[in-house]
């Protein structure tokens, strides 16, 4: 059987590097997944190599099609609006159409009796154009043009952002390497859930921070972006693990009286409810304040393929 390794990470940049040793994608706004078919049976499984098997049974009944041999693909499980565009928020409800959900592939890792990650990404792409595909597995294409043009296309599509990676690089299990180098078009990442701000049966807003070392640290509040389904389901996952301590080593952070979401006064922690740090979110924002703190702030959806203790503050 096909033994599934942590996938290989890009590195966040600001902008894109430029040569003729780099190659373009998408950032595809889904959860990160390896696709395996081994002797006619498939599997899903995330980043943290949880089984997503149960979730896509049509993706994984899809697998075996692509070849007859072993197999591991990397890609995005992806959930695409009514325009085909990707919506990261369509893939939290459980009543989305399995129509609407596919895999991109843009990297393979096993064919055969061969081990695909020594090789360079010129020699894996070729392998990969190889493979039968077809919806609801699909190969994410690398992009053509400058990395001006590209960007300029992306942004008008509304595309979360490019990877850049570079065409003679080896796939890095496990790793965050500078051959990958990701760059985001719009403000978004994981956030740890610490507390909340109850509101009747059910919250106002969700208090979430970032690991820096081993100290979770408060990053802001965040109210917009709920929808009731959502709000109830965040709801039940949090509630449930109330804590009578704060998890946040950097609160109180306000002497005085503050804006809700600069700062937090120990006289309004007397009226939050903490919790274990234990729901990873994905949320997007405008930007950073000089207080550390998230401005406009909108929760995006849930992240349950990251451990809490991987999420930093991304520069």
């Amino acid at each position: 059987m096909l033994t599934p390794r942590e996938p290989m990470s890009a590195t966040l940049a600001s902008t894109l590097p430029v040569g003729s040793a780099w190659s373009y994608e998408v950032k595809w706004d889904g959860y990160r997944a390896l696709l395996i078919s081994d002797h006619g049976h498939g599997r899903l499984i995330s980043r943290n190599l949880k089984d997503l098997s149960r979730s896509y049974p049509h993706l994984v009944a899809a697998a075996p099609r692509l070849t007859s041999e072993p197999l591991i693909l990397d890609g995005e499980i992806v959930a695409l609006d009514e325009q085909g565009r990707p919506s990261f928020q369509a893939l939290q409800h459980s009543s989305v159409q399995h129509a609407a959900v596919v895999f991109y592939a843009f990297d393979l890792l096993h064919l055969g009796g061969d081990d695909y990650r020594g090789k360079p990404l010129r020699e894996r792409r070729q392998a990969l154009e190889r493979l039968s595909f077809a919806a609801p597995i699909l190969r994410s294409a690398p992009l053509n043009g400058t990395p001006a043009e590209i960007e300029r296309v992306i942004r008008d599509v509304g595309l979360e952002g490019v990877v850049a990676k570079r065409l003679d690089s080896r796939y890095e299990s496990g790793r965050r390497s500078r051959a990958w180098i990701k760059v985001k078009f719009s403000r978004r990442q994981e956030f740890v859930v610490g507390g909340y701000k109850p509101a009747g049966s059910t919250f106002d807003s969700i208090l979430v921070g970032f690991y820096e070392k081993r100290r979770l640290l408060y990053a802001g509040k965040v109210r917009a972006g709920f929808t009731p389904a959502l709000r109830a389901e965040v709801f039940s996952q949090i509630s449930a693990n109330r804590s009578a301590r704060c998890p946040f080593a950097n609160l109180p952070n306000s002497a005085g009286k503050s804006h809700w979401g600069e700062g937090i006064t120990a006289e309004e922690m007397a009226r939050l409810t903490w919790v274990e740090p234990r729901l990873v979110v994905e949320i997007a924002f405008t930007e950073w304040t000089a207080g550390r703190n998230l401005r406009h702030a909108s929760f995006e959806g849930v992240r349950d393929d990251k451990p809490p203790r991987a999420v930093r503050r991304a520069e």
